[in-house]
This record gives C-alpha cells, sequence and structure tokens, in this order.
C-alpha cells in the first residue's frame, strides 16, 4: 500500500525475535522474499557465516547436488534464490532472497506453496552427514570466499579502500569484512559451521519480507507454518564508539601497476538517525557524490588530474570516503585540489544550483531504488528502527529544507583523518 508517498509493511511477530513484514502491492507480477539473520560483527563470526551462506546456497537435505537444486528452480518458472552475507554498521547479516512469479499470472500451475516448501527445506534441512555439514563441501565453499577475498588484492580500487579502512578504523566494525579474512576463513571446520548454523537458526534476531500482490492473512498463516522458528533472546548488538583511531595520517604504499589511487577518509559526528543525516547526503551529494560535484568538477574536469573523482558517506561509522583515480605524479596537486574543495564548502561557496540538483538527485535515487520490490524490502529494513513511518515526501521535505548554510555546518564539522595513496613502483 502506497498513500502519500508511505511505504506500508504491515509487521506482526511470529516468535520473540522474529517479525514478519508484508507489503501487498499490485506494482509487481512476482512475489519478492528477503530473510534476514542478524548476528554481532566481527571478524571469526562473519568468516564463518560467509562460508555458511555460500554451502546453504548450493545443497541441502533435498536437493544433495547444486545441479539438481538449480534444475529444480527452473521448473518453479524461473524462480530465483539465492543467499549472501553483508553487514551494517556492528551487525552481520545472512539473507536469503527469493523471487518467484505470482500464482495469478499462470493458467494452471501454482508455484507459491512450493516455493514456501523451498524455503522451509534450505533453512531448516540442511546437507548433512553424520549430524554435521559435509566436509568436501565445506571445503570446497571455503576455497570459493578465499578466492572472493583474495580477488579484492587484484582490484587495486578495491584494495587502495580496504587498505584505507584498515588504517582509518583499525579493529573496528568499518574495517571488519563480511567475509571476513583469510585466516579466519582458514580455520573453519565442519563441526564449527555446523555450530554457527544452529546459532543462527535459534539465536538470531529475523526479519521476514514479503512483497506482492497477495493475500496478507493467508501469507501469514503459510509462513508461521513454513518457518517455525522458535522464541529467542537475540544478542545485543552494540553500536560501535569512535574510539578507534588512524594508525598513520599518511600511507604510501606500491605495486605493479600504472595509474595511482588516491583514497582519502575524513569523520563526521553525524550518524545515520540523527537530526542532521539530511543534511550530510546533502553535503555528499553536492562534495563528490554526483556528477555535478565539486570533486567531479573540479578535479576531474576543471583540472584534469583524475579518472575519477568522488565522494561516499558510509553514515552508520560517520566516515566520509573520497576515492580517485589519478596519474602518480598528479598526487600532491590532487590532494591539494580534494582538500580546496572541501574548505570552499566550509567558506560557504555553495551554488544554488548544487543545492538543487542534488535534492533532485536524491528524490530520483530514492524513487528508483522504490521501484522495485528489492528496494523496497531494503529501504524500509533500513528506516524502520527510525521510529517513524517511512515515506517519500517526508524525506523530499527533508532535503528541501536544507539550506546553504546547513551544508557550510556540515562541511565544517568534517575532519581529514587519513590519506593512503597506491602506485606503481616507479613513482
Amino acid at each position: 500500500m502506497t498513500i502519500g508517498g508511505i511505504f506500508l509493511f504491515l509487521s506482526t511477530q511470529l516468535a520473540e525475535g522474529v517479525n514478519l513484514h508484508i507489503r501487498q502491492t499490485t506494482q509487481f507480477k512476482t512475489v519478492s522474499f528477503s530473510i534476514k539473520f542478524r548476528a554481532p560483527l566481527d571478524q571469526k563470526m562473519a568468516a564463518e557465516r560467509a562460508v555458511l551462506s555460500n554451502v546453504l546456497q548450493h545443497s541441502n537435505g533435498k536437493f544433495k547436488k547444486s545441479a539438481e537444486f538449480r534444475s529444480y528452480l527452473d521448473d518453479l518458472f524461473g524462480t530465483v534464490l539465492y543467499f549472501d552475507a553483508s553487514k551494517k554498521g556492528s551487525e552481520h547479516t545472512l539473507l536469503l532472497n527469493v523471487e518467484t512469479v505470482n500464482d495469478q499470472y499462470l493458467q494452471k500451475n501454482k508455484v507459491f506453496n512450493e516455493v514456501l516448501d523451498l524455503i522451509n527445506t534450505a533453512i531448516f534441512e540442511p546437507n548433512f552427514e553424520n549430524g554435521t555439514f559435509v566436509p568436501s563441501i565445506v571445503e570446497r565453499e571455503k576455497e570459493m570466499v578465499i578466492q572472493r577475498i583474495q580477488s579484492i588484492f587484484d582490484d587495486k580500487t578495491r584494495y587502495a579502500q580496504y587498505r584505507l579502512t584498515q588504517i582509518l578504523r583499525p579493529n573496528h566494525p568499518a574495517s571488519i569484512s563480511a567475509n571476513g579474512t583469510l585466516e579466519t576463513v582458514k580455520e573453519i571446520t565442519p563441526e564449527s559451521l555446523t555450530k554457527t548454523y544452529q546459532s543462527m537458526i535459534n539465536e538470531d534476531r529475523v526479519d521476514i519480507y514479503v512483497v506482492g500482490d497477495i493475500d496478507v492473512e493467508a501469507v501469514q498463516k503459510k509462513l508461521t507454518e513454513a518457518l517455525p522458528f522458535k522464541d529467542r533472546t537475540p544478542k545485543q548488538i552494540t553500536k560501535d564508539t569512535n574510539e578507534s583511531k588512524p594508525e598513520k595520517e599518511y600511507t604510501k604504499e606500491q605495486q605493479d601497476m600504472k595509474q595511482g589511487k588516491l583514497h582519502i577518509g575524513f569523520s563526521t559526528p553525524v550518524r545515520f538517525g540523527d537530526e542532521d543525516y539530511a543534511k550530510m547526503q546533502i553535503f555528499n551529494g553536492i562534495f563528490g557524490g554526483y556528477a555535478h560535484s565539486k570533486l567531479f568538477m573540479n578535479v576531474r574536469e576543471k583540472e584534469s588530474l583524475a579518472y575519477y573523482a568522488s565522494s561516499s558517506y558510509h553514515s552508520q561509522y560517520g566516515l566520509v570516503y573520497v576515492v580517485s583515480g589519478i596519474e602518480p605524479s598528479n598526487e600532491k596537486k590532487a590532494t591539494d585540489v580534494i582538500k580546496e574543495q572541501l574548505e570552499a564548502m566550509k567558506n560557504g561557496e555553495i551554488t544554488e544550483l548544487e543545492l538543487t540538483q542534488t535534492k533532485a538527485m536524491l528524490v530520483n535515487q530514492l524513487k528508483e531504488t522504490l521501484d522495485l520490490a528489492r528496494g523496497q524490502i531494503e529501504i524500509y529494513d533500513q528506516y524502520k528502527d527510525l521510529g517513524e513511518t517511512f515515506s517519500v515526501d517526508t524525506w523530499k521535505e527533508r532535503w528541501n529544507n536544507v539550506t546553504k548554510e546547513d551544508v557550510q555546518k556540515m562541511a565544517s564539522q568534517i575532519e581529514l583523518e587519513a590519506i593512503y595513496f597506491l602506485c606503481g613502483k616507479e613513482a
């Protein structure tokens, strides 16, 4: 239901610590499910859960081989089902996403109930051998996660960002990967993974989302049967405190490469959910978030110092990252021009056009996200803890109310904390 830009999910509790959120809408011809298992984030648990998501993805008690599983999904009119691991703030999420055609659009066959059975199988009937996960499957999926972690080292932009977060916030949720580390993945055994699975099923906080043109009461009843979660008292997820400080203010590293990667980390006291959150979103948009931003227009277009230059605001951690690809010889000039853009904003050099364009981009981005069922789930999941009903109109108004002085104030609170430069050996 959408009333005045308000996206309504009807929420009910299936068990203590387990909540179901359903959005009935005629917007889509599919029904989308997202089941999110949440636990506190740490390196060891992230590794275990990343491997667990892979193991659950490829086989279960009914379909022992990945090919059988895929074939059965194809028979269900191309139903998509996948597990994944992610993080948000101090929380690790293992999620199951499923998308299937709505029965209304099938003349003869009905797949909804079969899909619910499959979700039950995928979650509650793992592929066990003598009470634990199959050792050969665990080893194979550990290898896949190891390759995923190692792929960062081949992608110089991702590697530079990884190194910056390690330097900027050591031993902090911001620098913990949702996949863990190579060492923590290698330590996983079938027994440890089985314990992690049982902990996830019995102890995690669980949010179940459904979006589609469905009978809410009927789906509620069916899901209560298909997902027999027991009451639990989820572990408390503590908000991170910003006590972690950078190891160094400036770090230069060299590898075999031609282009230089200049990544800079800034901090802001403004976090997601704070009163000034909307103002910080506008600040980031003008600073480096879009193609009309100061970084793009000055570092890349005007001065031709970078192949790309942009900023991103990580509101869970109160961090702003600037990433740019430059010729190594331009390092000092590029750093200076990036700093100059922030100084200009601190001095109030913000045009009405920059403000207007940024506000329009934020509204358009939000609307585009909400055009997808998955987007509606993610937005609602993110904003539901703010204790207000989410609506496009509310956020549009918040952004529209942001003034040049507000953005200037946000800029004045930004502090440069660490610079990381990755370049070739000859530089």
